[in-house]
């Protein structure tokens, strides 16, 4: 089942006023910039992820069907350990297999125990499929 992570903005700029359902963010132009649809071959979790300064990258939502998740406290992208093989980030979303996703999952229920119950099931609806 492919999976995607997706810019949604500058941290600085977008993580305070990011909420369930947004569909924007405020480039460093200063204008609002509507977010990309996801691929549709990614039919399984959606990351949102931003940029912080010094080119670090920060998963802060995930969205699985319904749910749809703004992280209390971001993760930290390693594109060699959540993008797996020869993959990195760019303007494009960029889709993954289940493997990167099963390890950004582990990593966010650990830095997010108040979300532990959903991530974890999809999780477990990820390692089932």
């Amino acid at each position: 089942m492919p999976h995607a992570y997706m810019y949604h903005g500058a941290f600085e700029l977008n993580r305070a006023a990011l909420k369930s359902g947004t569909r924007k963010f405020k480039g460093t132009d200063g204008a609002d910039h509507v977010l990309q649809d996801w691929p549709e071959e990614a039919d399984g979790v959606r990351v949102g992820y931003m940029e912080k300064a010094g080119k670090h990258f920060a998963a802060v939502r995930i969205i699985d069907g319904k749910t749809d998740i703004v992280l209390a406290n971001e993760i930290l992208l390693d594109p060699r350990i959540h993008l797996g093989r020869a993959k990195r980030f760019s303007a494009e979303p960029v889709v993954v297999t289940d493997e990167p996703i099963l390890l950004f999952l582990k990593d966010a229920i650990r830095k997010n125990p108040e979300h532990k119950a959903v991530l974890e099931a999809v999780r477990k609806r990820i390692k089932a499929g």
